[in-house]
C-alpha cells in the first residue's frame, strides 16, 4: 500500500468508501481501541477484552448524550464526538484529541 493510500484509511475505513452512521460509530470504537492499546502497552491490538472495554466507553457516551447506539444519526455521532473529546481530554493532550477527532470528522462529513 502506498503512503497516500495509508493516509486515506481512517480507523479501517477507506476515505473513498460510502459510510453509514454505524460505520462511523464503529470507527470511533476502533479509534479508542488503538489509543488504549498504545497507552496501556497492549501488544495484541486484537485483544477482545480491550475492544469490549472501548466499546463500552463509546456506548456510555451514547447513553450520556441520549443518542441511539444501535441506530445512530449524524447528529447522534456529533453529540457523542463532543462527549468523547471531553472525556479524552482527561487522559490525553489537546492536540492528540483534536487529531483523532479530525480523523473521525473525515468520515462524518461523508454522511
Amino acid at each position: 500500500m502506498t503512503e497516500k493510500k495509508k493516509c486515506d484509511i481512517v480507523y479501517g475505513i477507506s476515505a473513498y468508501d460510502d459510510v453509514t452512521p454505524i460505520i462511523v460509530r464503529d470507527s470511533i470504537i476502533e479509534c479508542f481501541r488503538q489509543a488504549h492499546c498504545a497507552d496501556a502497552g497492549i501488544e495484541s491490538k486484537d485483544s477482545d477484552l480491550n475492544k469490549a472495554y472501548c466499546r463500552e466507553i463509546v456506548r456510555k457516551a451514547f447513553v450520556d448524550t441520549a443518542a441511539e447506539f444501535d441506530n445512530p444519526t449524524k447528529e447522534d455521532i456529533m453529540k457523542v464526538l463532543r462527549k468523547l473529546a471531553e472525556f479524552s481530554m482527561k487522559f490525553r493532550d489537546k492536540e492528540m484529541v483534536e487529531k483523532h477527532q479530525n480523523e473521525i470528522m473525515k468520515l462524518v462529513k461523508k454522511l
